[in-house]
């Protein structure tokens, strides 16, 4: 006999890539002050080793690669320029706000970024409104993905069990935090992650937000 088939109640989103278009300025701005220390990274080299995880996780490896350690103020270059470029440029996600304003079920942001830079993220792009109140950093658990704290962490503050909640990242280390907390996973290829390095178990992978509303509906599993 079949099981009857769960039916999603929370859906919760990353920022950087999946809300706002931020992924693609930060590999480039990462690219030039990777480079610059001595290791030399094209835009897809540090979008393949670096999106999604932390920056201290970043810093480590540069330093193992370098065999030196880092300043205090090493991303001082990375700061200025990159929070200039968003304040700039930052833009939303092509469709997301239209997605996200047509959901007829509860979501929710969680990001392994702090809340001040997912709240200045967000302003900028015009979505902060949509998330007020419903905003998870990976500094609320201590740990960041690929742990599933952060996302077992927002189920629970917004009282939905993990198998009824639907997580919607770019990165893999998001993907792979979304499976282990046992939540429904959307990898969004539309950032600067390859569709296939999204790819696993319990998985669905798409490049436009406006195909989310029709495969949330789906429920294949």
């Amino acid at each position: 006999m079949e099981h009857a088939r769960q039916e999603i109640e929370l859906v919760i989103f990353d920022c950087d890539g999946t809300l706002v278009d931020s992924e693609r300025i930060a590999v480039q701005v990462d690219s030039r002050l990777v480079t610059g220390l001595g290791w030399h990274l094209t835009p897809a080299d540090v979008a393949e080793r670096f999106v999604g995880h932390s920056r201290q996780y970043m810093r480590e490896q540069i330093e193992e690669h370098l065999g030196r350690a880092l300043p205090d103020d090493w991303e001082r270059p990375f700061s200025r320029e990159y929070w200039a470029l968003i304040d700039a440029e930052l833009k939303p996600v092509p469709g997301v706000r239209e997605v996200i304003e047509g959901l007829a079920v509860p979501f929710c942001v969680a990001s392994n970024g702090s809340h001040e830079k997912m709240t200045h993220s967000l302003t900028v792009a015009g979505l902060l409104p949509l998330f007020a109140g419903r905003m998870f950093s990976a500094d609320d658990v201590g740990v960041p993905k690929p742990d599933p704290a952060l996302y077992l962490h927002a189920a629970q503050m917004m009282d939905v069990r993990p198998e009824a909640c639907a997580v919607v990242d770019d990165s893999v280390f998001g993907v792979e935090a979304a499976r282990r907390a046992g939540m429904r996973t959307f990898g969004f290829a539309g950032s600067v992650t390859p569709a296939a390095r999204l790819e696993g178990p319990r998985t669905i992978v798409f490049n436009d937000m406006a195909q989310l509303p029709r495969l949330l509906a789906s429920r294949p599993w």
